[in-house]
């Protein structure tokens, strides 16, 4: 979503041809409506709650911190796995993880369907957080 290198690479009609680069608009025919869900759903949180536009700031540092920003901050604990979410570092310390559940069902249903990876929508809330 936030662009590497400031190039676009799009064709006229919106096709992503990016190499792999990141674009502004990679979500443009799968659900045009990213930006503004989020955005809707951010600012409303932080509306209801102001402490938490640093929190999803904060949740997606820490996302990014250990192995690239992939989300898996947000894993809770299975049978297979012991989750981020859940490690000692996080517990009891991470906030935003309601925000962020909204953000995705919002988005879910916006799009007729789990189109936008979940890292991205950490990007996104975590870059509008910090402009209200």
């Amino acid at each position: 979503m936030i662009p590497s290198n400031g190039n676009n690479n799009n064709n006229e009609d919106g096709n992503n041809n990016n190499n792999g680069r990141l674009t502004w608009n990679f979500y443009k025919k799968t659900c045009p409506k990213v930006l503004p869900v989020i955005r809707y759903v951010v600012e409303k949180a932080i509306k209801k709650e102001p402490r938490v536009g640093a929190s999803l700031l904060r949740l997606h540092f820490h996302d990014c911190f250990v192995n690239g920003c992939d989300g898996s901050v947000l894993l809770d604990d299975s049978h297979n796995i012991n989750g981020e979410k859940n490690s000692p570092p996080n517990k009891n310390s991470l906030r935003g993880f309601e925000v962020v559940d909204e953000i995705k069902s919002e988005l879910d249903k916006a799009c007729n369907a789990s189109i936008v990876s979940c890292a991205d929508i950490l990007a996104v809330a975590a870059r509008d957080s910090v402009s209200f």
